[in-house]
């Protein structure tokens, strides 16, 4: 049975999770490798995986630790 990952959308990204940053931000830490790289779903429409979002948080949340 296959698994079914998550998608996250712009606007969840902010509501679910948190991340404070413009979206404009967010493509310049996806281009410099920073960010996961969005899905693109339709001309106008993109998505991160859930699973590589929370993987980010949890690197920076290890990061403060150190």
């Amino acid at each position: 049975m296959r698994k079914v990952r998550k998608l996250v959308s712009k606007r969840e990204l902010k509501s679910v999770y948190g991340i404070p940053y413009c979206f404009a931000h967010i493509a310049r830490l996806e281009h410099a490798g920073d960010f996961p790289k969005r899905i693109r779903l339709g001309a106008c429409r993109v998505a991160w995986f859930a699973d590589e979002v929370e993987d980010w948080i949890t690197e920076r949340a290890a990061q403060r630790d150190c």
